[in-house]
């Protein structure tokens, strides 16, 4: 079904529009949490409820599996992937350099408008002490927003797939009420760095960040 309906990466990757739509709606399910990690993906059952037939959902299933976001369960059939411990320290290593990386490259090249919306970020960030869910999608957008002002697209990337593999980790580490304020600290400190143009300040301020999200990450681990 992908041999006339267009070119480019996407499509090629994912075997055509009709997969990328597939590949789409799995991966926003996932990101949501409306697909739990743990949680069997039927072809059948996706194929029904997005009125498509099962080769797109094929197509988009071996997508999310190369991706490591989904695998293959002896008797189960294709499942969303349950990170265990060691994956999750996998992950926060390679954060670690890629966000102070990307905060480096933010003190060189952001915008007075970037800086201008990361302050916004900070102050919504103080305003939404106690909801966790609130702490997280504002953590989030300051984040992405660094990651816009490195001007490095690869980067780019590479942190928005990472950020899709620890999405499968759900809870978020603002669940635990002493990490709002370390947090808080933590990204005033990038941010300044950052419109200071302290491109080796922002760099050790948001490696620190991601070392202290993943002790907390750790300590929700080890309390499961």
């Amino acid at each position: 079904m992908s041999g006339n309906q267009g070119t480019g990466s996407a499509l090629s990757s994912r075997g055509g529009p009709r997969g990328e739509f597939v590949y789409k709606a799995l991966l926003d399910g996932i990101r949501a949490g409306r697909i739990l990690p743990g949680d069997r993906i039927r072809e059948e059952d996706v194929a029904q409820s997005l009125g498509v037939s099962r080769t797109p959902v094929r197509e988009a299933l071996q997508h999310l599996q190369a991706r490591r976001l989904v695998e293959m369960a002896p008797g189960r059939g294709i499942v969303v992937v349950e990170l265990n411990t060691q994956q999750v320290m996998e992950l926060y290593a390679m954060r670690e350099v890629l966000e102070g990386a990307a905060a480096r490259f933010a003190a060189q090249h952001a915008l007075p408008a970037e800086i201008s919306m990361m302050r916004e970020f900070l102050d919504e960030f103080e305003k939404a002490e106690g909801d966790p869910p609130r702490l997280a999608r504002i953590n989030n957008s300051l984040h992405r927003t660094i990651y816009e002002a490195a001007r490095n697209r690869y980067m780019h990337e590479a942190l928005n797939n990472l950020e899709d593999a620890l999405s499968l980790l759900q809870n978020t580490t603002f669940s635990l009420p002493e990490r709002y304020g370390s947090a808080s600290r933590e990204h005033q400190a990038i941010v300044s760095a950052i419109e200071n143009r302290d491109s080796e300040g922002a760099e050790a301020a948001s490696r620190l960040h991601i070392r202290e999200s993943q002790r907390a990450r750790l300590r929700m681990l080890m309390n499961r």
